[in-house]
């Protein structure tokens, strides 16, 4: 065989070995990756979180925020998820986190009602980002295809919580930069953030807001806000992120926007003049639009670095590495 020959040969073997790991790599990482395994993997874990949400409207959004929490920090493993052990600090206990994610318990339940169809198959990453999907769509937000086949990390990072999570008090370009570097744009941004059409907040994370007299708050929405909100005390006094519809997933956070009357500094720097006043606007004149922009982000933000193949291990309990 010539030299020429030679090479075309190498070419095509190399070829064909990048198709195989590509395909090796879909095979990991797809919406079918229970189907053989664990056939009921997905209604048993929908069935959880509907009983989950049943009892308390705001668990859809402790949940999504929870998926959110555990991908920014190493990859969507389901480390947000793990209890301190002697040779890690949890990343529960974070800024950030601590006596704020909640939801731990209804994602150990869905897991455990899974582990007993499907033992050490379904990964407790998995069993998060489901979660998260299903949330939104029992209160009436979009649906969208999972996939599937992360596994767990080993371990936690609680030091990567405070330099990777977006903070109440960032402004949007930090809010960019901070997104931009998981992957996902400042079109992703917006849309995530409109997750805060459900869920609630603490008074510590906008009483600034509320009781600086700013001109990028309407004094009316400040002044309803103060009565649970003092300018002392009361720190872990709660309001709906969205006066309006605060417990159903639809638009009306970004119309609060236009209005002045976003509850969080973080959610009224997207309409503030900036790069993203047009977003904001397009959302709240199209909530179809934002539907699937939310969908597509949330898709987006479940590739994050995730565990597959042999890497990482399938966790029995969620909180406990194995």
């Amino acid at each position: 065989m010539g030299s020429s020959e030679s090479s075309k040969f190498a070419c095509i073997l190399a070829l064909i070995l990048l198709l195989e790991s590509s395909m090796q790599c879909q095979a990991q990482f797809s919406a079918s990756f229970y189907d053989d395994t664990c056939p009921n993997a997905l209604s048993t874990i929908r069935t959880a979180i509907r009983r989950a949400i049943s009892r308390e409207r705001r668990m859809a959004a402790s949940l999504i925020r929870l998926h959110f929490h555990d991908c920014f920090v190493q990859g969507c493993d389901a480390s947000i998820l793990l209890d301190p052990t002697p040779s890690f600090t949890s990343e529960k206990n974070a800024p950030g986190n601590v006596n704020s994610a909640k939801g731990f318990d209804v994602i150990e339940d869905a897991k455990s009602q899974v582990e007993k169809i499907c033992p050490g198959v379904v990964s407790c990453s998995d069993v998060l980002a489901v979660a998260a999907r299903d949330a939104s769509a029992y209160v009436g937000g979009p649906s969208w295809t999972v996939k599937l086949g992360r596994r767990d990390s080993t371990s936690a990072n609680q030091a990567q919580v405070s330099s990777n999570l977006p903070r109440f008090t960032d402004s949007l370009q930090v809010l960019i930069d901070s997104f931009n570097r998981k992957g996902l744009s400042a079109r992703d941004m917006v849309a995530l953030s409109g997750a805060h059409t459900i869920g609630q907040a603490q008074c510590a994370t906008f009483r600034t807001r509320i009781h600086g007299n700013g001109t990028d708050v309407d004094a009316g929405f400040a002044s309803t806000r103060r009565r649970r909100c003092p300018a002392t005390g009361g720190d872990g006094n709660l309001a709906a992120l969205d006066l309006v519809t605060p417990n159903s997933f639809d638009n009306n956070y970004f119309k609060n926007l236009i209005q002045k009357k976003g509850l969080l500094q973080s959610d009224q720097v997207l309409f503030a003049g900036g790069s993203t006043d047009g977003i904001v606007t397009e959302y709240s004149k199209n909530p179809s639009i934002f539907s699937s922009d939310f969908a597509a982000a949330m898709v987006k933000m479940g590739d994050i670095e995730p565990l597959t193949g042999s890497a990482g291990q399938i966790r029995k309990i969620c909180s406990l590495v194995n």
